[in-house]
């Protein structure tokens, strides 16, 4: 649709340019056919002949302006359609960021769960070491406390 808007658009650019060249030229014929053709002119048709060159300077700044208008035209063009490429391409880097962070939270949840389960057989294994500990400090206290009656008895 862009271009097709683009499209008319030139056309009637080119028409314009083209209406106003064919001005221009008639406006010279019109201006050496008097130059040749009169050597005395009537105010009228001096004051006519005036205002044709005029028409004729203004027809050429306003084709000037035209070229100037449709190059600046270009470049908007044109920066327009860097600027939805750039712009493409941030979203797609975002979107690849974004990507990035749910997969490293992915990798952090999981670290932590793997974190978790080693601290609870960890905590399992310091219970059994207590438990064990326990365990050993009672039968050294039987030990010690049969010892010590068996070196009574022996005595005794």
């Amino acid at each position: 649709m862009e271009e097709r808007e683009k499209g008319k658009g030139s056309e009637r650019w080119s028409a314009a340019i083209a209406n106003l060249s064919e001005m221009t030229t008639n406006l010279d014929s019109l201006q050496k056919l008097l130059i040749k053709k009169a050597v005395y002119v009537d105010e009228e048709t001096f004051a006519k002949a005036s205002i044709s060159s005029e028409q004729a300077r203004t027809i050429k700044v306003l084709e000037q302006r035209v070229e100037t208008l449709e190059r600046e035209l270009d470049a908007a063009i044109s920066a327009a359609a860097r600027a939805r490429s750039e712009k493409r391409q941030a979203e797609a880097a975002q979107r690849a960021a974004e990507l990035r962070t749910q997969e490293v939270t992915r990798e952090l949840e999981n670290t932590t769960k793997v974190f978790e389960l080693h601290m609870e057989e960890l905590r399992a294994k310091q219970e059994e070491i207590s438990k064990r500990d326990d365990e050993i400090k009672c039968l050294e206290a039987i030990v010690l406390t049969l010892g010590g009656k068996e070196t009574h008895s022996r005595n005794g």
